[in-house]
């Protein structure tokens, strides 16, 4: 009997307390929600305003301009999709550094790792995780890519199995969606060369058996004798202006046991490889 009324007692008493939880957590990121929506909303304005505002390529003579409306256009679609590590201590740390506006920083997605996936950005909308960035002639990564960050160290974090079990489900829905090539799943260290390490020590293997970038074969063939390294690494979508910074964004990426500023012969095999693929 005492047993009975205890129960019908304590199910109220937890379903409250489950309600309570739910209002804290949606009251925890209520302001930054509201920021969000505000400035959705003015981009939105932006992109509706017809004729649009401030588009002019003769300002001596706006009246040699003429706005009618085509029916044939769409949102502006991703093409890369970049991985970065936090290098913070946890999936909250990183949420609050992407909510400061003063931080200027944000990615479109963080992955913590536990597997948890955190949707920050809309897809459609440009993230500030790139920074100055190029990769081939593409000079503003930050508007054509997304940003996913893995909650990492960036030192002595490994990379559990949940983790890199949730960005693949991840990857492989974007690359559906936005029929992202091969080709363009890249780390911040090879868009940055010299500025960025990230992300150390990743498995890129993985991903690229996946299908998510490339990766060199178990059997190297040898280069021909006169194979431009630099070349090789500029056709790949590497920035050579400082080719130290480059070759150390490579290693970081496909060598990561080496990842001085020179080429070995046994780099050069894997460049080669890694070249053919492009």
């Amino acid at each position: 009997m005492f047993k009975s009324t205890f129960i019908k007692f304590r199910l109220p008493f937890i379903l409250v307390c489950l309600l309570a939880f739910s209002a804290c957590k949606v009251k925890k990121y209520a302001a930054t929600e509201k920021i969000y929506k505000e400035k959705a909303k003015n981009f939105a304005n932006i992109i509706s305003d017809v004729p649009p505002k401030g588009q002019i390529y003769d300002t001596l003579n706006s009246q040699n301009q003429q706005w009618i409306a085509s029916v044939n256009f769409g949102i502006r679609k991703p093409n890369f999709v970049i991985l970065h590590h936090t290098a913070q201590d946890s999936l909250d740390q990183t949420i609050k550094t992407f909510q400061l506006a003063r931080t200027q920083v944000s990615a479109h997605y963080v992955v913590g790792r536990d597997g948890k996936v955190v949707h920050m950005v809309n897809d459609y909308l440009r993230a500030n995780h790139a920074g100055v960035a190029k990769w081939g002639k593409d000079t503003d990564i930050n508007s054509s890519s997304i940003g996913i960050e893995l909650d990492n160290n960036g030192s002595t974090d490994p990379w559990p199995d949940a983790q890199i079990n949730s960005l693949l489900k991840l990857l492989a829905t974007l690359k559906k969606e936005y029929n992202i090539p091969t080709a363009n799943f890249i780390g911040h260290a090879d868009i940055a060369p010299g500025r960025k390490p990230d992300p150390a020590h990743f498995p890129w293997k993985k991903l690229a058996d996946k299908g998510f970038g490339y990766w060199y074969d178990e059997v190297l063939q040898n280069p021909p004798a006169d194979f431009n390294t630099e070349m090789a690494l500029r056709y790949i979508g590497y920035n050579t202006k400082n080719l130290g910074a480059a070759i150390n964004a490579f290693k970081i990426h496909f060598i990561q046991t080496d990842i001085s500023q020179t080429l070995t012969p046994v780099d050069v095999l894997v460049l080669y490889n890694v070249y053919l693929k492009y």
